[in-house]
């Protein structure tokens, strides 16, 4: 037997550690607002409830009214993550009342909800392989010799992924910012003193430019499926990802050329040349090596997805369809593991906050609030020709964005009851339902925080906010300018009006 220790002294008897949570004053004030905010979202729905429902208007849309209002402010404030906001959302809508279990949860057996889920699994496909990375530095390679055409080559890099991957975020924060800050870098431009030498040109055009790709396909933007949704429901108006596109196409390209060069002209680099900047692409190419396998079948199944959406009006494949037969390709070929799909998170987030939103705003048109609203709105422009209307909502859509840090939150608290106003005016329905779904995705160019690539590149610290604004203000005046001329005039060359 092992003998016993001997006894401790009291020098050697060490009191316990006590952990103590020391709190930062990050924290403190990110814990108020988080209670500022909860307080805000519970004394909406409250206030409306109060009100009482007009004459027009079930008690129970009423209530559905009051928790959408909350779950919209919650988007906006952010107290919780957007996928836990709706879901508690939805289970208030029915606490309340206001639709049946089985109802509240239909969302969820949407196809357009679907849609964005699938697509979001091909684009993890696109970033595991590389071959997003890929795209970006062969137009790098190829355009990459001015200061100039270096913005054009990451843009059109982002137009390209955007026509299969609605994450926004992931094109242009995770594959498009890495290699426009390498670059500036190159160039010795870094946050602060030498920002002004490439780098912060760069950024804001690799913004901006994401907006316009986010604008001109119906993938570019998570929710732009949403706002197709709701033109159906609300106005009658059926898009599908090849109209979408066919709509936009012209203002669209007139404003991937022209946004750069205005952004350029007010915000010139100093370094005009960039030869060093096609060698990084090509030093970047040769790592990566020859395409391997899983990118050339990947491309061959995206081409495939998108001659299908293309030519839907000969194949009559339905567009949620389309996706599910590539993201089945993928997984047969083994470019994508179900583990994969199940790691997405931010897919199943989305398809989370899509399905309950959808399924709230459904029922509100249902319940005849929509209508209300465009009655009571409308009774101020009596008189009006519908033109003039057009404009004006327009305006007050694109602008009232600077409230917003969502373009999903602005589009579903503010699309269904504009483009129900707008219809009743006498505007043509679906010159109605594709500018207030373009004009959602281009007011984003406002403010570093006007969608969610906005935080992630204005974080590097290359532009000041004062900057920003500025600069978006300018960009928002020409995305009005060329929507309403060179879009008024395309649209009616389709007989859009």
């Amino acid at each position: 037997m092992p003998a016993d220790p001997p006894p401790l002294g009291a020098a050697q008897i060490k009191a316990p550690a006590i952990a103590t949570a020391v709190v930062t004053p990050h924290e403190e004030h990110d814990r108020n607002r988080k209670w500022i905010s909860a307080g805000v979202i519970l004394l909406l729905p409250v206030g409306i409830l109060l009100a009482g429902p007009p004459a027009q208007i079930k008690p129970e849309g009423w209530r559905l009214l009051a928790v959408f209002a909350a779950t919209i402010a919650g988007l906006m404030l952010q107290p919780l993550p957007g996928g836990a906001v709706v879901l508690l959302g939805v289970t208030a809508v029915i606490l309340v009342g206001s639709l049946p279990i089985a109802q509240a949860l239909a969302g969820y057996s949407n196809p357009t909800v679907w849609l964005v889920l699938l697509a979001f699994l091909m684009a993890r496909a696109f970033i595991k392989t590389g071959l997003a990375r890929r795209i970006a530095l062969y137009f790098v390679r190829a355009l990459g010799h001015r200061s100039l055409g270096l913005a054009y080559a990451l843009i059109f890099s982002d137009v390209v992924m955007a026509t299969i991957i609605p994450a926004n975020s992931s094109r242009a924060g995770g594959v498009i910012l890495p290699i426009a800050r390498s670059l500036a870098e190159v160039y010795g431009s870094h946050p602060g003193k030498t920002a002004s030498l490439l780098g912060a040109f760069l950024m804001v055009a690799v913004y901006h430019g994401d907006v316009v790709a986010a604008t001109m396909f119906m993938t570019g933007q998570a929710s732009n499926v949403l706002a197709a949704q709701m033109a159906a429901t609300v106005a009658g108006v059926s898009i599908s990802w090849a109209r979408w596109l066919w709509v936009a196409v012209v203002p669209a390209l007139v404003s991937l050329v022209s946004v750069p060069a205005l952004l350029y002209w007010l915000s010139r680099p100093q370094i005009t040349r960039t030869p060093a900047a096609a060698q990084f692409a090509r030093e970047r190419l040769a790592e990566m090596g020859v395409p391997q396998r899983s990118e050339k079948v990947l491309l061959v199944i995206f081409f495939s997805v998108c001659g299908l959406w293309v030519t839907s009006a000969w194949n009559h494949l339905h567009t949620t369809l389309v996706p599910m037969l590539g993201v089945g390709a993928l997984f047969l070929t083994g470019i994508l593991t179900w583990h994969d799909a199940i790691t997405e998170h931010r897919a199943w987030d989305v398809f989370i906050w899509y399905g309950g939103l959808m399924r709230m705003g459904e029922a509100l048109n249902e319940y005849g609030v929509t209508a209300y609203f465009s009655e009571h709105v409308g009774a101020a422009m009596s008189g009006w020709q519908w033109l003039a209307t057009l404009m004006v909502v327009l305006l007050i859509y694109f602008y009232s964005h600077y409230a917003f840090a969502s373009i999903t939150a602005h589009l579903v608290a503010m699309y269904p009851p504009f483009l129900a106003l707008l219809v009743a005016k006498g505007v043509p329905a679906p010159l109605a339902a594709f500018s207030l779904a373009y004009f959602a995705n281009l007011d984003a160019s406002l403010t570093h925080y006007g969608t969610t690539p906005g935080p992630i590149i204005f974080g590097t610290g290359y532009v000041d906010q004062i900057t920003w604004w500025r600069l978006g203000f300018y960009v928002s005046a020409a995305h009005i300018i060329v929507w309403t001329l060179f879009g008024l005039a395309w649209w009616k060359f389709l007989g859009l009006w």
